[in-house]
């Protein structure tokens, strides 16, 4: 039987009576001996449909009703089917007068319903607070648990914002009550920005630093929901910004802040956190957290702030990808859309250290345009630089467009030759970017897969009259289909004179910098000394979709 609905045909002439709030017709239907204590299909009698109609005479006639009988005591704490008394449903709708008159006939202040509510609890969650007054100070149970939950009537309280209600309850209630996940009311009221009844209960005295079972703290999940005034009012409470709030991973509010995207929080919460977490070993940087749902304005006030771009391995707590912010942002967006985000051009800006594992998501993307921007950030160095570059890396500042390390270059190189099948994609960028042919002459065998018309292209980069004898075997079965200047001619002049211009000015100088718009030639013969006569080929395969292009 459904005890919500009410079937017309279970309830008596009394109770409609009362539910109309006919009082003429309650007194004579009472007059004529009719039961005051007739149930409905719900377990309603009179006086429940009076109480819930608030007809204060109505209820008086029909407690006279049931005291002439000597049941009054036991009439006014009747219940429902689902445990409801006539003072609590008096209560669920701020029926004051009604309430007054049912606790002067002895109603149970605090009986429970099936549900574990209780009319105090029924006046705190629909923020009757006159009734709340009136029930606390006619002795109701403050600290009683009121749902499975094990929520209190100051949980509730906060959690519906009730800060009148709260400020009545702090001054009788525990402020330190747990639910079962060990959460307190002024967790509740930070959960849900509840600032008034936040504000009220830390001033009361409630710990600001409680942990729930899961150690999260007010300021975490404060900071996860982006509730700006709670935030703000913890921290003048003192709360701990440093505190651990997870079991498995170092987790701080900051951490909650950058992965929710919540800059204004992120920023105050900047100012107060240990930088500890910026590298430290067994920590998290909280740029892993911003990357996680790519709130590149996140990352770009982190970095602003002087977080490392760097960062930490992570690895151990988390996946193989989580080396370094670039690489977990690069694996994380490989198969999407822009795989190449905004967060991922922040960090690369910023000075990110590239390792090989950084090169192979660049260059497993096969677009020109992203492998011009890294290395327009960072420059590829000439051979006779490299060790002034590991001075300028071993420099705590971040640089702009400071050059590639050693590591970093071999690094990409190792890459660039792993994929040389797709090299028709990255090798006139690099080249053009000033990177010395010769770096890409280190593993031979790796020309034997490339294809015929990037080897052309390659070749013209450099003297291929003094190839070395095992490129020479490599070469010499292609030579009909790839070499077109011909296997066994000799360079013409002109060519081994650029070539020799490049030896001495060195391919980054040559290839990216104004110095050959300086000297007195044609722009013909400029074009020619930096190799831009000669046309980039055909990508003759096609780009990866949802993984890596092949690798030797």
């Amino acid at each position: 039987m459904d005890f919500t609905e009410c079937y017309s045909d279970t309830v008596s002439s009394l109770a409609v009576a009362a539910r109309e709030s006919n009082v003429r017709r309650v007194s004579l239907l009472i007059q004529r001996g009719c039961s005051v204590d007739s149930r409905d299909n719900r377990g309603w009698n009179a006086l429940h449909e009076a109480a819930a109609a608030g007809t204060i005479v109505c209820v008086n006639q029909l407690l006279k009703a049931a005291g002439a009988s000597s049941g009054c005591r036991a009439y006014v704490g009747s219940l429902t089917h689902e445990g409801e008394s006539a003072l609590y449903l008096a209560v669920q709708r701020r029926h004051l007068a009604v309430v007054k008159l049912l606790l002067r006939a002895h109603a149970d202040i605090n009986q429970p319903t099936n549900d574990l509510s209780c009319p105090l609890y029924a006046a705190v969650d629909c923020g009757h607070t006159d009734i709340v007054e009136l029930l606390v100070r006619k002795g109701a149970e403050v600290n009683g648990t009121h749902t499975a939950s094990c929520w209190t009537c100051l949980h509730q309280a906060a959690y519906k914002g009730h800060s009148d209600i709260v400020r009545i309850l702090v001054g009788v209630c525990r402020l330190e009550v747990f639910d079962d996940h060990m959460i307190t009311p002024l967790f509740v009221a930070a959960q849900y920005g509840q600032k008034q009844c936040l504000q009220i209960l830390a001033d009361a005295g409630a710990n600001v630093n409680t942990q729930a079972s899961d150690l999260a703290t007010p300021l975490l999940i404060a900071s996860q929901e982006g509730h700006e005034g709670c935030v703000e009012i913890l921290l003048d409470h003192n709360a701990n910004p440093n505190l651990s709030c997870s079991n498995n991973w170092p987790q701080l509010p900051i951490h909650a802040a950058a992965e929710f995207g919540h800059n204004t929080i992120l920023a105050r919460l900047i100012a107060v956190t240990h930088r500890v977490c910026d590298r430290g070993e067994g920590e998290l940087s909280p740029l892993y957290s911003a990357l996680k749902n790519n709130h590149s304005h996140c990352v770009d006030l982190l970095l602003r702030a002087g977080f490392s771009p760097d960062a930490q391995d992570c690895s151990s707590l988390f996946s193989s990808d989580t080396t370094s912010p670039l690489a977990f942002t690069l694996a994380l967006n490989c198969t999407s859309s822009q795989p190449f985000s905004d967060s991922a051009r922040l960090l690369v800006a910023a000075g990110a250290t590239l390792t090989r594992r950084e090169w192979l998501y660049i260059l497993a993307m096969c677009k020109s345009d992203v492998l011009q921007y890294v290395l327009q950030q960072r420059s590829i160095p000439r051979p006779d630089q490299l060790s002034r570059t590991i001075s300028l890396c071993s420099r705590p500042e971040q640089q702009s467009n400071r050059p590639l390390s050693p590591e970093e270059l071999r690094g990409l190189v190792c890459e660039a030759l792993d994929m040389v099948c797709h090299a028709s994609y990255w090798l006139p960028t690099l080249l053009q970017a000033g990177l010395e042919p010769s770096l890409l002459l280190q593993r031979p065998y790796a020309l034997r897969k490339a294809d015929s018309e990037v080897l052309n292209y390659f070749l013209q980069f450099v003297n291929w009259s003094t190839l070395s004898h095992p490129l020479k075997e490599i070469l010499l079965p292609r030579k009909e289909s790839t070499w077109r200047p011909h296997h066994e001619c000799v360079p013409s002049l002109s060519h081994l004179c650029r070539l020799r211009v490049r030896e001495e000015l060195g391919s980054v100088v040559l290839m990216q910098t104004a110095v050959v718009r300086q000297l007195p030639l044609p722009p013909p013969l400029q074009i020619y000394l930096q190799f831009r006569d000669i046309p980039p080929p055909s990508h003759a395969t096609t780009v990866p979709q949802g993984g890596f292009p092949q690798r030797l």
